[in-house]
């Protein structure tokens, strides 16, 4: 399962979610929006409008979400 991450500095919720995947077994790809304002505007067009933003091969969802880490863990192992 490919995760990415779009994260940006001293966020309690990105680092929340990092360690809840990290926990959960989870690999992911860590990107820092603050480098690139084309996909911020991106984002901010498909509604997210909070950080981390993370980007599933299922689904997409902003803030910290552990029952989504959860879910995303749980579909890892079938797809294992």
């Amino acid at each position: 399962m490919s995760i990415t991450v779009y994260t940006k500095a001293h966020c309690p919720q990105c680092d929340a979610t990092k360690r809840q995947l990290t926990k959960q077994g989870l690999e992911f790809e860590q990107v820092d929006l603050t480098e690139d304002q084309t996909l911020i505007d991106q984002f901010i067009a498909q509604g997210f409008k909070q950080t981390p933003i993370v980007v599933t091969d299922q689904e997409t969802w902003s803030g910290y979400r552990p029952d989504l880490i959860r879910k995303a863990a749980q579909s890892a192992k079938v797809f294992a």
